[in-house]
């Protein structure tokens, strides 16, 4: 009787996957199995789908010659290895891009071979990254990209911005900025807002630019209805677009702020009572509509405007297609090429703005290339502020108020007091009625001036909160000097 018929055969898989792979668990608990050098990790638990690690141990069997076994063999193998990779050293998984070894990140091509761009300041090549480096995670969302093309001369980026209908400059160098952008996985970028005329191709350019990170098959898609099915898409891709926007709803606007700078969500385990999943995510957006109404303060402050325009000459989407897609290499090339230069660049990084991560890579594009990103950035947040308070009747009354202050005189009053006299302010002689969600109490106020607070600042009004023995206070305050921003943006 050979080995193998005396060994049971969950021994025989046991044996055959430690040979052949590599187990390790993430933080979150999960164990996944990585094939002997090759950088692609799969979660042991997934069945049932195209390419689960235990359809390639069923296939890696049988074409080795070891047979084939059935479901409960396998359970048991499986059930041994994951206890036993508990126990094992812990090692994040990645989808698209992941940081590497000195300084340098890498780009999943989504091939089947592993090969990957690693980027460093000093250049950029193609390779299969060392397993112990980087571990790609994929989904059915993780399309191919094409190999990208060496010494391009920036050729890529002019194709593709010819084929967008950018109205500007200052669209065409944000929305520059944000791809490279998304090639760093630590640094938390805007949402661009892909905004424009009917007809102005605002649905095709953010295809296009999705798919420079997610291959041909990144497409756009309709903004889930709840935050479990819109956290559930965020995890699956790196790149999540939302496709013709016309309404952002409080709790959507809340969602989307914290998958642009980060957030984690933790729900209960199927079939347990007391254990629990938790998730973490942080995810570029790109969004696309003609107006979305109301803009909520911290959101605006998430946002990138890209302004398009209706083109003169109109193209079927087979013509436009045809000529990006043979181009896809070229443009991916000329980025990595920008993403190295701008990567070597020293520049000073702003500090009166939120997302100072961005603003910073938006100085270094400029030193550069000469291009005026930053610039272009602090127009686009001053363009939401106004969208904002042209939307927000408490924070156009608030502004009225101050309007009737002396440069450096302070305000101070309680919140009902406040309340009070930007009631009567907005009402005025003829007592018009209060619009709807009007605060109807001092603390509501109080919590809608704090969401105000920067974009009241921005315009020359301070809101702060302090308070005495007696009560609570609010103070507003136009202040003699020129807020920070303007005197940056001055320069």
């Amino acid at each position: 009787m050979s080995d193998e018929e005396k060994n049971p055969a969950r021994q025989i898989i046991t044996d055959y996957a430690q040979d052949h792979f590599r187990y390790f668990r993430t933080t979150e608990g999960t164990v996944y199995a990585q094939k002997n050098g090759h950088p692609v990790a799969r979660p042991i638990r997934s069945q049932g789908t195209t390419g689960s690690h235990r359809q390639e141990l069923m296939v890696g069997l049988y074409n080795d010659g070891r047979g084939s076994f059935n479901g409960s063999a396998l359970k048991e193998a499986l059930d041994l290895i994951e206890a036993l990779a508990l126990s094992q050293d812990v090692q994040p998984t990645h989808i698209r891009v992941a940081p590497g070894f000195d300084g340098a990140t890498w780009l999943d091509l989504g091939r089947d071979d592993g090969q990957s761009v690693r980027i460093h300041p000093t250049g950029w090549d193609i390779r299969v990254p060392d397993p112990q480096e980087v571990c790609w995670r994929r989904t059915q969302l993780t399309g191919e990209l094409p190999l990208p093309d060496k010494d391009t001369n920036g050729k890529g980026i002019d194709a593709l911005l010819r084929l967008c209908n950018f109205a500007n400059a200052e669209s065409e160098c944000l929305a520059i900025a944000w791809l490279i952008g998304c090639l760093e996985p630590s640094v938390p970028v805007p949402a661009p807002f892909l905004t424009g005329p009917q007809g102005a191709g605002k649905s095709t350019a953010g295809r296009m630019l999705v798919r420079i990170i997610e291959g041909m098959t990144g497409d756009l898609r309709r903004a889930p209805k709840d935050e479990e099915n819109l956290i559930t898409a965020v995890a699956a891709g790196w790149v999540t677009a939302l496709d013709n926007l016309s309404h952002l709803p409080p709790d959507l606007s809340d969602l989307m702020c914290c998958i642009v700078t980060g957030a984690e969500s933790i729900k209960r385990a199927l079939f347990t009572d007391g254990d629990v999943v938790r998730s973490r995510y942080r995810r570029p957006l790109l969004l696309t509509g003609i107006d979305v109404g109301v803009i909520r303060p911290d959101l605006a402050e998430r946002l990138l405007p890209l302004r398009l325009v209706r083109p003169q000459v109109r193209r079927t989407e087979a013509e436009l297609w045809a000529e990006y897609k043979p181009a896809l290499p070229v443009i991916l090339g000329s980025l990595l090429d920008l993403t190295v230069k701008v990567r070597a660049t020293e520049a000073d990084t702003p500090t009166d703005l939120r997302m100072a991560d961005f603003a910073h890579l938006c100085a270094q594009l400029d030193t550069a290339t000469g291009l005026s990103a930053l610039t272009a950035y602090r127009a686009s947040l001053d363009d939401l502020n106004d969208d904002v308070i042209e939307g927000d009747l408490l924070a156009q009354t608030v502004l009225k108020h101050a309007a009737t202050l002396d440069p450096g005189e302070e305000a101070r009053m309680t919140s009902a007091e406040w309340l009070h006299a930007l009631t009567q302010l907005y009402a005025g002689e003829d007592f018009r009625p209060l619009p709807k969600g009007w605060p109807t109490t001092g603390k509501v106020l109080s919590d809608r001036l704090k969401r105000l607070q920067p974009t009241l600042a921005a315009r020359g009004v301070l809101v702060d909160w302090g308070r005495t023995k007696a009560a609570r206070y609010i103070d507003l305050t136009r202040p003699t000097a020129p807020a920070p921003h303007e005197q940056q943006a001055a320069f």
